[in-house]
């Protein structure tokens, strides 16, 4: 049985950061996730790649041996699947980008004009998709590139490039009793009935119910939405309220529903995410276009 080119990726990952938890964050999968694929890998080659306690991580002599070798096929392999890519690309000249909501913070206006600078020809065109894919269509196949907030189920298939970190906020109707509030801490909202975003969307949904951040209580999930325009028609009609990025509060202020900062959650994290096994240089170009520069929180 042959060795993976993920499990490879892994191994390079930990060998670089020579810890197990920063090459996690940097992969964007769970510590427990790494450690299991790279005690296969090394039961798979019969040694042991890297000497570790509760402190330290270090390559073992048969680690050392095949740091180079992953290196260089994880480029060999990239530089190949660029190619195909490529060549497949001269064919079409169509990027389509997918999102579950309105990006706003000048992130499309600046990927339009930097995408057009470098590929002038090509037709990008934008898909809204609703959160029963968490995805944003990345795993049916319906877009190239999508935004999507972390965490979502399968992360670690796909690339994932972080474009803003920015402060959950809470939503709510402008007669609810938080209306009177500039601010609200978390631990005020236990009780309140939340909206909450389809099963399937899983450590999306866990993540805007904010569970891993309630004690252990579990959240008062009273309505399923699945987009942008079911949330606020039921914060219309009920006492529900939702949480929702910093960035997102602004772009969909409206009449009637009003959005405060909450205190005591970590921030959420939008990022640009494309399939692994896609190195077509349009979408390096597209990427690079709309994370060329840090995107700051809104004030």
């Amino acid at each position: 049985m042959d060795a993976h080119l993920r499990d490879l990726r892994y191994f390079v990952t930990v060998a670089e950061e020579l810890s197990f938890t920063r090459a996690a964050e940097r992969l964007f999968i769970a510590q427990p996730t790494l450690s299991k694929q790279i005690r296969q890998l090394e039961e798979l080659m019969r040694v042991r790649l890297f000497d570790r306690d509760r402190r330290t991580v270090r390559l073992t002599a048969p680690g050392e041996a095949l740091l180079p070798a992953a290196r260089e096929l994880l480029q060999q392999w990239d530089e190949a699947q660029r190619a195909v890519g490529d060549a497949a690309a001269a064919a079409s000249s169509r990027l389509t980008v997918g999102m579950s909501t309105s990006v706003g913070r000048g992130l499309l206006a600046t990927l339009r004009e930097r995408f057009a600078e470098r590929r002038p020809a090509c037709d990008l065109r934008l898909r809204q998709v609703n959160w029963t894919d968490p995805t944003a269509g990345l795993a049916e196949g319906e877009v190239d590139v999508a935004f999507v907030w972390l965490p979502f189920p399968g992360q670690e298939d796909f690339h994932v490039r972080v474009v803003a970190r920015e402060p959950r906020w809470v939503a709510f109707r402008d007669d609810h009793w938080l209306a009177s509030r500039d601010e609200v801490d978390f631990a005020e909202l236990l009780d309140e009935k939340f909206l909450a975003l389809p099963e399937s969307a899983g450590e999306l949904r866990d993540h805007w119910l904010a569970t891993d951040e309630r004690g252990g209580r579990a959240p008062l999930a009273c309505t399923t939405v699945s987009n942008a325009e079911e949330t606020f028609a039921a914060l219309e009609s009920g006492d529900n309220v939702v949480l929702l990025a910093a960035g997102n509060a602004e772009i969909y202020r409206r009449p009637g529903i009003m959005a405060i900062p909450v205190k005591g959650l970590s921030p959420t994290v939008l990022a640009v995410a494309w399939r692994r096994g896609d190195h077509r240089s349009t979408i390096r170009d597209l990427v690079e276009a709309v994370s060329a520069e840090p995107h700051s929180p809104p004030s």
